[in-house]
């Protein structure tokens, strides 16, 4: 059985009321859905609890997954709309841009690491600046490795303008990054 079909076969469960299949889901997509969640600029703590809410709110709205869809892109779409809700209250109280997510340790050497994390921190520093409107579609491809009609779905545009959007992120993120990247 595929991934996709086991996510389904598991909504299926849900959506009759056997309140374990969210166990499973959780346990394949909470690294994902917490990697998603901190290339957009969130810290460890902050994608821990942005995946929690995320998985409470697919457990309370199981009834409404429409099992034609897949359930990632649905998932996604949930995150990515709290993700928008927890910046609007942020910038209602004036807090501080998110945090920049740790980088994973390594066994190369310091000056080998050091440089990396240099590298790895720009990119990071680069793509929180770009606009949300850029962001979202370029990590739901480019990292969560959806289709562009996936991402489109997710964040509530055309295939095509995922496909501009992306393509503007790219030039920008090469214009930020050529002093870093040589």
């Amino acid at each position: 059985m595929t991934e996709v079909e086991q996510d389904r076969a598991d909504m299926r469960r849900l959506q009759g009321g056997d309140t374990e299949a969210l166990n499973p889901l959780m346990e394949r997509w909470q690294l994902r859905l917490r990697s998603y969640l901190m290339r957009h600029g969130l810290s460890d703590a902050d994608a821990c609890d942005l995946a929690q809410e995320t998985f409470v709110r697919v457990f309370r709205n199981a009834a409404r997954f429409d099992p034609r869809r897949t359930f990632s892109t649905w998932m996604f779409q949930i995150a990515l709309n709290l993700l928008r809700d927890q910046i609007r209250q942020r910038q209602r109280r004036n807090l501080q841009p998110l945090e920049h997510a740790p980088e994973p340790t390594t066994s190369r050497s310091p000056a080998t690491d050091s440089e990396l994390s240099a590298k790895a921190a720009a990119v990071r520093d680069a793509i929180a600046a770009l606009p949300m409107s850029l962001r979202e579609p370029l990590i739901l491809v480019t990292y969560q490795n959806l289709s562009h009609a996936e991402a489109a779905e997710v964040a509530g545009i055309s295939a095509k303008a995922v496909e501009t959007r992306i393509y503007r992120a790219r030039e920008k993120l090469r214009s930020a990054l050529a002093a870093h990247l040589g």
